[in-house]
């Protein structure tokens, strides 16, 4: 079955974007998953096309209104579940792109100006995420970057199969650093375990490094990686190289 993403927006043309290119974009033209960019502008009922409007209580900024955006959800809405694109959202995680990437696709709000209308949001019940700690112009970008995570996770996307379980954020803990040729650049050498040939010392290494990277980059990662265990995991020293 073809994973289906449909986007909501006041700027179609942003999309398929980055999208239409490498690992996504053969996915996309050989049928792996579809993507359909809504206009919301098409609902408006005016002679001006009018999406927002003032918000109640003042304050700077136009509110995208619940009546032209709840007509939009409808004409795609099916079993897929419904994102809404805002900074107060919920933090989008690794575990969040796996779930949605298992299941048939997802439609996604990419909201405009000061925000969109709560009311429509309760109503039909989006779940507001958020792809980080900043505020930008739209939700084109976070869509996009979504849809992005999501889609290289889906069976035939990606070369190696076992390429996702190695990534940062898969089993809490952020990735080890990666070296290729030449073994030496500049005076720095790659860490001989690397050269060994030894798979179960560059495993080990491996891990020690990523267990050290996340201890010292993401405490928060740390805590729910040692939580995670039986007994909480001893950053190892890894071999000097």
């Amino acid at each position: 079955m073809t994973w289906r993403a449909t986007v909501l927006t006041l700027f179609p043309e942003m999309f398929p974007g980055p999208l239409g290119l490498s690992l996504a974009g053969r996915a996309l033209a050989s049928g792996l998953w579809s993507l359909d960019a809504v206009n919301i502008r098409d609902f408006a009922t005016d002679r001006h096309r009018t999406v927002d409007d003032t918000p109640f209580g003042g304050g700077a900024g136009m509110v995208l209104r619940p009546d032209v955006l709840d007509v939009a959800v409808a004409s795609v809405a099916d079993d897929r579940p419904l994102l809404c694109l805002t900074p107060r959202g919920a933090p989008f995680t690794q575990e969040d792109a796996a779930r949605l990437a298992a299941g048939p696709g997802a439609i996604l709000l990419a909201g405009r100006y000061e925000g969109v209308d709560q009311r429509v949001i309760e109503a039909r019940a989006m779940r507001e995420i958020s792809i980080g700690d900043y505020v930008l112009s739209g939700g084109e970008l976070p869509a996009l970057v979504v849809l992005d995570a999501c889609v290289r996770l889906l069976p035939g996307v990606m070369g190696a199969a076992d390429s996702a379980a190695e990534e940062s954020f898969a089993g809490c803990l952020l990735e080890y650093p990666h070296y290729t040729r030449p073994a030496e650049w500049q005076g720095r050498a790659v860490p001989e375990v690397l050269l060994s040939g030894h798979h179960a010392a560059v495993a080990a290494w491996r891990r020690a490094e990523a267990e050290r990277i996340t201890r010292a980059r993401r405490p928060d990662l740390w805590a729910r990686y040692a939580s995670a265990t039986s007994t909480a995991p001893v950053a190892s020293r890894a071999p000097a190289p």
